[in-house]
């Protein structure tokens, strides 16, 4: 007989933009160690660049998506919220 599933632990919620910011930080970091490479840098590998900024790009977009996330995200769990009370049977004889 398989034993009983166990509660799902508790959500934590976090900061994420502190991931995005160390992610950006680490594709800035190594952008910068490209371009001090310079001329050293084989022709075949010069793609990193491009990568490289496309990361810092994508960083900076989650960086400064996340906070409008989590305030949608609250707006609809507001709403969610105001719904279910509105739509809650009510006693006879009340407005």
């Amino acid at each position: 007989m398989p034993k009983p599933r166990q509660p799902d632990p508790e959500v934590h919620e976090s900061d994420y933009r502190v991931p995005a910011a160390i992610g950006t930080v680490a594709w800035t970091i190594a952008l910068v160690v490209l371009l001090v490479m310079g001329d050293g840098l084989p022709s075949s590998e010069k793609w990193w660049i491009g990568v490289c900024v496309t990361g810092i790009a994508l960083g900076v977009f989650g960086f400064l998506y996340i906070p409008y996330l989590f305030r949608k995200r609250d707006e609809a769990a507001d709403r969610a919220v105001g719904r279910s009370t509105e739509e809650a049977p009510r006693e006879p004889g009340t407005p």
